[in-house]
Order: structure tokens, then C-alpha cells, then sequence
């Protein structure tokens, strides 16, 4: 895998994070730097060890998998690709109560739950990873490196941008999806072709 598709897998699984990180700015009353660089620290750290435990549930099924690996991949980043395209699109359903206390929304455990829940398309991309020829120590560097950075940055501007820019990263994270899915599926292909 070349290291510009590794830096775009890297964006693409950083872009729900980042969408819920503008969603967090926008609901905090003042969000500080210190602020967004503990949402992205803990944003990244779970988002980096997820594709690590799927790469892991992937390695452990490689041997009954190998011939139609490709397709695989192809299928889960496909299928990752829609899920986010359809959550871009989809209106928010606005359940974030403003008189709420913002410590107790935007604290620890909140923020860990939700980092978690937006790694779930990480942990199933792991499992694609398994299948091909990458080194899973790099990938997991990048995919958290890029959500710490975008998380950070999407706390920053989400009082500035609000959720709908958060919607439309979705969107273009899930069309970069997609696209490298079908790349790997046309080079495996390709190759077996050749």
C-alpha cells in the first residue's frame, strides 16, 4: 500500500471524529486549546488501538480468507464508505441540551465513549488491513495522529463552523473510502491479470 493511500485511509478514518469534534466545539461555550488537545489526545489514542485489535481478528481468520481477500477489504471500506456518506447526509436529530453542564458533557468518560464510537469503522478497516500488505504499527501512527490532529482542529472551529461542515467531512471521508476500496480491489485484479 503506498504511503499516500495510507495518509488518505489515515484522514478518511479521522473524518467522524472530526465531525463530532466540531459538534463538541460548537457545544462548548468557550472551547480553549488545552480543551481540544485532550479531545484529540483521547480521540486519537482510541482511534489509533482499534484498527490494531481488528488487524489482529483479521490476522486471525487470514488463512481461510487469503483467495478473496481483496474483495473483502473492498467490501468493509465499501460498505464503511456508504455508512458515512448516509450520516453525512442524514439530518441531526438535535438531543444536545443546552442547559446541560458542560464539564459533565464534555468530560473524560463522555469524551472516551464517544471516541470509541466513532473508531468502530477503524477497528472494521483493521480487519481489512489484515488481508493486505501493510504494516499495522504505521497505520495505526497515522490513523491517530490524523484524528488528533483533525479532532483538535474540529474543536477549535466547531464554534465557528458548526455541525455543517462536520456532516460534509463525513461525506468526503466516506467517497475516500470508496475510492481506495476500489483501488485495492483493481490492483489485486490487475495483478492476478497479469
Amino acid at each position: 500500500m503506498s504511503p499516500l493511500s495510507i495518509l488518505l485511509i489515515g484522514f478518511a478514518m479521522s473524518t467522524d471524529a472530526f465531525a463530532a469534534a466540531i459538534g463538541k466545539g460548537a457545544a462548548m461555550r468557550k472551547p480553549r486549546f488545552p480543551d481540544a488537545l485532550r479531545a484529540g489526545l483521547i480521540f486519537g489514542v482510541i482511534e489509533a488501538i482499534t484498527p490494531i485489535i481488528g488487524w489482529l481478528l483479521g490476522r486471525a481468520a487470514l488463512q481461510y480468507v487469503e483467495a478473496f481477500d481483496h474483495w473483502i477489504a473492498f467490501g468493509l471500506l465499501g460498505a464503511l464508505g456508504v455508512h458515512m456518506i448516509i450520516n453525512g447526509i442524514r439530518p441531526d436529530d438535535g438531543d444536545e441540551d443546552e442547559d446541560e453542564d458542560t464539564r459533565k458533557h464534555h468530560g473524560f468518560w463522555r469524551l472516551a465513549v464517544t471516541g470509541f464510537a466513532t473508531s468502530i469503522d477503524a477497528m472494521a478497516v483493521g480487519i481489512g488491513l489484515a488481508f493486505l500488505d501493510v504494516h499495522i504499527g504505521v497505520m495505526a501512527l497515522v490513523i491517530g495522529l490524523c484524528t488528533f490532529t483533525m479532532v483538535t482542529a474540529g474543536v477549535m472551529l466547531g464554534r465557528v463552523l458548526g455541525n455543517m461542515v462536520g456532516k460534509r467531512a463525513e461525506i468526503i471521508g466516506g467517497i475516500i473510502l470508496i475510492i481506495i476500496g476500489a483501488t485495492i480491489l483493481y490492483e489485486h485484479l490487475s495483478g492476478a491479470m497479469a
